[in-house]
């Protein structure tokens, strides 16, 4: 009964069916049918026009786009506890050639104006100190919070006023649609967003991420970033016949919701122990060793999180009777 994370979890069938009827001759990189078909899937899904390229990785797609944002000498501000911050291995740094990540505080992972401004007004205009030059926020957070469409547009339209270009890493963006009901122009290019990290491995897809620019403008450059970094894959329609099969049927929300659905029941049987609002598909839960050691006698599987904290994460496909039993067993502590 394994709540470690959606990373492992299985891949839905439609995307197993979708990468068997592409595998035939085609062109090859992303010059295929498939590959060819991606800007219009994804242009009807924000209803403009979009440019989108495939990549396998969450960290691909987040570094390609913060590269065509900044220069090597530029800064990128983000929240402290942001994936690119924490997780990625100084890959914005390698991909971008050394632009600075310029940290900022909130609770929940979240950013807001005023702590953005406390940040960028005390950076000197002089050649001496970094310049921010984009904002990047991620959706779902690191903590499962999800920012609102409102919240989404004032951050955009403070990036905008200061000049700055606006990245949403959306490895769980799926999860925050499904969450707020808002559309996902809502949640990105209406707001303001350049250039969106669509997550869909953490959702059901296998080894596909999408780059969803929505400045044609930064198109050509990042196409040959992703080149000259090792991600245009000779093969790309395998990548893009999985990204196709997830949004054309709406596969992509039913999962999220799915997912959102399962952490709703954990929340609710934590009640007083959440450490955060449960509003996509992390929970984050206050338990003692002893407690967290009861959990995992039982057969539960998930990650500590710092002290006296666990982190619960539940997928499109988890087994429903196994997420009963553990939020009778959360409620038993």
């Amino acid at each position: 009964m394994r709540f470690f994370s959606d990373n492992a979890a299985a891949v839905h069938p439609a995307v197993f069916t979708a990468m068997a009827e592409a595998d035939r001759l085609d062109t090859a990189y992303d010059g295929d049918a498939w590959s060819k078909r991606l800007d219009a899937a994804f242009g009807a899904l924000f209803g403009r026009e979009v440019s989108v390229l495939w990549v396998t990785t969450g960290t691909a797609a987040n570094c390609l786009a913060l590269a065509g944002l900044v220069p090597p000498y530029g800064g990128i501000l983000c929240h402290r506890e942001a994936h690119i911050q924490v997780d990625e291995a100084g890959a914005p740094e390698f991909f971008t050639g050394g632009a600075k990540l310029l940290l900022v505080d909130g609770p929940g992972a979240k950013l807001t104006v005023d702590a953005l401004e406390d940040v960028r007004s005390r950076i000197r205009a002089d050649v001496h100190q970094v310049q921010a030059n984009a904002l990047s926020i991620t959706n779902a957070t690191e903590y499962g919070l999800v920012y609102t469409a409102g919240e989404t547009a004032a951050l955009g339209g403070w990036a905008k006023s200061h000049g700055l270009g606006f990245h949403l890493d959306g490895a769980r963006f799926a999860n925050a649609v499904a969450s707020t009901g808002a559309s996902p122009a809502a949640l990105t290019c209406d707001a303001g967003v350049d250039a969106l990290s669509f997550g869909f491995v953490k959702n059901g897809g296998l080894s596909a991420e999408a780059l969803v620019l929505f400045d044609p403008e930064l198109a050509d450059g990042i196409k040959r970033r992703r080149k000259r970094s090792g991600h245009l894959l000779s093969k790309g329609r395998y990548l893009a016949a999985q990204l196709l099969a997830m949004i054309e049927g709406e596969i992509w929300l039913a999962n999220a919701r799915a997912a959102n659905a399962a952490a709703r029941r954990l929340a609710d049987a934590a009640g007083e122990r959440l450490v955060f609002p449960v509003e996509a598909n992390e929970v984050f839960l206050k338990v003692s060793a002893a407690e967290a050691a009861a959990l995992r006698a039982k057969g539960f599987d998930f990650y500590d999180w710092g002290v006296g904290e666990a982190r619960l994460v539940t997928s499109w496909n988890q087994d429903m009777d196994a997420v009963e039993a553990l939020a009778r067993a959360i409620e038993a502590l």
